[in-house]
């Protein structure tokens, strides 16, 4: 027999369903939002790449694949979002750190490759985007304009 929600409240301390009542997420309007801007970057300056949004637990909201891209840039793209959110930092920083410490390339579900930025709002870590498809220093040429649209 499973816990109903009344069971539950009364179970968990009131600072967790606090901290859970009014946790920052993306929504889907924030998606498209971000993935609009940074097309726009895209397109501007002609770049096929695939754009990768997702939550703070690295899954996906929202994905484009711009005409041109390469079957691969989804994936990648996915990738670099999801290693943006879980670490909390742009992928460029994981890069960085390969050269140290070759270990990192051995954690499952990242890439540590330079196109990927976290998304912040009212300082908590909200989620994470990817692009994948041209040189990496323009990949997050375009993540950074999708978070200039949020």
């Amino acid at each position: 027999m499973g816990i109903d929600g009344h069971r539950l409240r009364r179970i968990l301390p009131s600072a967790l369903r606090y901290k859970h009542a009014n946790q920052i997420s993306l929504t889907l309007e924030d998606a498209n939002k971000i993935i609009s801007s940074a097309k726009s970057e895209a397109v501007k300056n002609q770049w096929p790449v695939s754009i990768a949004v997702v939550d703070e637990s690295g899954f996906l909201l929202h994905l484009e694949r711009l005409d041109g891209a390469s079957p691969a840039t989804p994936e990648i793209a996915m990738l670099k979002a999801r290693t943006s959110a879980l670490s909390r930092n742009p992928t460029k920083t994981a890069e960085d750190m390969v050269k140290d410490r070759p270990s990192i390339l051995s954690l499952p579900g990242r890439v540590p490759v330079q196109g990927g930025l976290p998304i912040f709002h009212q300082g908590e870590c909200v989620g994470g985007i990817g692009v994948s498809g041209v040189k990496s220093q323009q990949d997050e040429q375009v993540a950074q304009a999708g978070l200039v649209g949020f």
